[in-house]
C-alpha cells in the first residue's frame, strides 16, 4: 500500500491533488488548535497527528485543488464551532482560501452526472474535476471506492493513518 501511495504522489506531485471536505476541514481546525481535533464532532475521528501527516502530504504537491462546493460545505461545518476557534478557524480559512486552486464546475453540469443522487452536487463535482487531472485525498470510502471504480487516482485518507506515512 505504501508502494502505491508514493507511487501517486509522486505521479501527480506537479498536477495536483484535489481534498475532499472532511481532510480540508481537518486542516483548519488543526491549525487554530490541534487539541481541539478530536473534540469537534466533525473531526473527531482524527487525531492530532492526523494532521501533522496532513501537512506534511499538502506539503508534497505544488497544486492544493478544491471546488466551491467544497468550499462551502467546509464554511458550514466551521461555523458549528463555538467562539473565538469559530472566528480563527474562518480567519485561517480566509487566508488556507488564497493557497487553493479552485475551479468552478456549472451545478446543470453536475446534476447531469449518472450517480448524481447518490453522491451529490459536491462529490459529483470531486468526479467530473479530478478525472486524469488531479489525485483525489478522501476519508469517503463510499465515495473512493466510486472514483477508483472509475479509474480516478484515488487516496483513502483512513489508508494512510492505517499504514502510517513518513
Amino acid at each position: 500500500m505504501k508502494d502505491l501511495i508514493r507511487s501517486l504522489f509522486g505521479q501527480y506531485r506537479q498536477k495536483g491533488i484535489l481534498v475532499d471536505t472532511n481532510i480540508l476541514l481537518l486542516w483548519f481546525v488543526g491549525t487554530v488548535n490541534r487539541s481541539r481535533i478530536s473534540k469537534f464532532n466533525r473531526t473527531e475521528k482524527f487525531i492530532p497527528e492526523d494532521y501533522d501527516t496532513l501537512l506534511q502530504i499538502l506539503s508534497f504537491f505544488q497544486k492544493i485543488v478544491t471546488t466551491p462546493n467544497i468550499l462551502t460545505e467546509v464554511n458550514s461545518l466551521l461555523n458549528q464551532l463555538g467562539e473565538p476557534e469559530r472566528s480563527q478557524c474562518l480567519a485561517i480559512f480566509a487566508q488556507g482560501i488564497a493557497r487553493l486552486d479552485e475551479f468552478y464546475l456549472e451545478s446543470i453540469n453536475v446534476a447531469n452526472a449518472d450517480n448524481f443522487a447518490k453522491f451529490g452536487l459536491t462529490d459529483c463535482g470531486i468526479v467530473n474535476l479530478s478525472r486524469n487531472q488531479y489525485l483525489v485525498l478522501t476519508d469517503d470510502l463510499k465515495l473512493a471506492n466510486y472514483l477508483q471504480r472509475e479509474g480516478i487516482d484515488t487516496i483513502n485518507f483512513n489508508n494512510i493513518r492505517t499504514y502510517g506515512w513518513k
